[in-house]
């Protein structure tokens, strides 16, 4: 039976580093407070709850204050990307390859189903992925590999038979912590060094270096 593929969404099928220090930025405007792109990158990857206890975190926020951020950071995310989607290159084709080769499909990220859902529709790709693991299907982030082992549920596949693609650290921890091959994608506001540090199974600057075959060898099946 093929191996799976399982993909981060941000910085993997959606360049999305540059939509998510803007709307951070904005968010954080709009309550008297700013973020420098220095500091956003410490962060980028992490939910959107552990960067609002990092910036936020000194206000005594309840829970539905924190709701109340994170939502309204995601809808600027979300008003910034609908129109000018930044698609990942080679994203398209390579999930295309996947699929017409038999490899089962997921996506496996922290954020809200609304971006998920977006993404997906944006590379009109919805149907090629048998299983979606958002921030609302998980208590634990990454580098907590429940993200990825609930997709690997979901898609009825063994852990170790499942190839995740990531671009961050965290990322790459949670799918070498699930038992799977982790690629690393190096993207904007990542390096190929600190992706390296991690120890993932391979390393690549681009999504047009992987082909199902390669994918496939590189599950512990």
């Amino acid at each position: 039976m093929s191996s799976a593929v399982i993909f981060d969404v941000d910085g993997v099928l959606v360049d999305s580093y540059r939509a998510h220090l803007a709307s951070w930025r904005r968010l954080a405007a709009e309550h008297g407070l700013e973020i420098t792109e220095a500091q956003f990158a410490e962060t980028f990857g992490k939910t959107s709850r552990d960067i609002i206890a990092r910036f936020w975190g000194g206000d005594g926020l309840d829970e539905r204050g924190i709701r109340k951020l994170d939502e309204r950071k995601e809808a600027l995310y979300r008003r910034l990307v609908r129109d000018a989607f930044p698609a990942m290159d080679g994203a398209r084709e390579l999930i295309d390859a996947l699929h017409d080769a038999g490899m089962p499909l997921a996506v496996g990220s922290s954020g809200p189903p609304e971006n998920v859902d977006l993404a997906l529709a944006r590379l009109g790709r919805p149907e090629r992925f048998g299983a979606r693991v958002t921030g609302l299907d998980v208590t634990r982030g990454k580098p907590d590999p429940q993200v990825f082992l609930i997709a690997a549920e979901r898609l009825q596949v063994e852990p170790r038979r499942c190839v995740v693609i990531e671009d961050a650290p965290d990322g790459v921890r949670a799918a070498r912590r699930a038992g799977m091959a982790a690629v690393a994608l190096v993207s904007t506001g990542r390096t190929r060094e600190e992706l390296l540090a991690v120890r993932p199974d391979l390393v690549v600057g681009s999504l047009r270096e992987l082909s199902p075959a390669g994918l496939h060898a590189l599950a512990r099946c």
